[in-house]
């Protein structure tokens, strides 16, 4: 009877696991796609009218509803699955890759938030950032995924030195790429 309660539980816990990656992969996909629709709004307030006007309404409807349908969602129930998990299995929290992926998490939510900041700016025509700008601060949410994953598949703190290095030299290559194509943009511009 222990033996059926032990596989009742693996499979329910996969069951929670498998809602719990999906939430994550569509808040990922929201985090990963709002920077650039915050892009095409900051480039149409440089455009003429009427263009202007019809992009910045199209945008923000765009923008508005992945944040609030999508994306937000997605965070909620990444959490409520998350915490569910940890419910099932509480012996996950004795590990040190499972902190140091929870203070992932925690800079993931600092960068969900500092962008609904965003967004609630560019609703009301603020634009504080530059299209450049923005593709850059585009990019933390890759570096977060790619932290976590890593955390959660090699499932080693000790080797979190030589991920953080990883991490640091992903970064550097990430910027130079962009580099390379804030260069072909302008070289194609003129």
């Amino acid at each position: 009877m222990d033996f059926l309660n032990e596989i009742l539980e693996f499979r329910f816990y996969n069951y929670v696991k498998s809602l719990h990656l999906i939430f994550v992969v569509t808040w990922f996909a929201g985090l990963f796609y709002i920077p650039r629709l915050f892009v095409y709004q900051i480039e149409a307030h440089a455009k003429p009218e009427p263009d202007k006007s019809i992009l910045l309404k199209q945008l923000k409807i765009m923008t508005s509803r992945l944040w609030f349908i999508i994306t937000w969602p997605s965070a909620v129930l990444t959490v409520f699955f998350a915490v569910w998990l940890l419910i099932l299995r509480p012996g996950l929290l004795e590990y040190s890759w499972m902190h140091i992926k929870l203070g992932f998490v925690l800079l993931l939510f600092i960068y969900h938030i500092k962008t609904h900041f965003i967004q609630k700016e560019l609703q009301t025509d603020i634009v504080k950032w530059t299209s450049n700008g923005m593709r850059i601060y585009n990019e933390g949410a890759t570096l977060i995924l790619f932290s976590v994953v890593f955390l959660v598949i090699v499932q080693s703190a000790i080797n979190w030195i030589y991920g953080l290095v990883g991490l640091l030299v992903f970064a550097v290559i990430l910027m130079l790429l962009f580099k390379l194509y804030k260069r072909i943009r302008e070289k194609n511009k003129s």
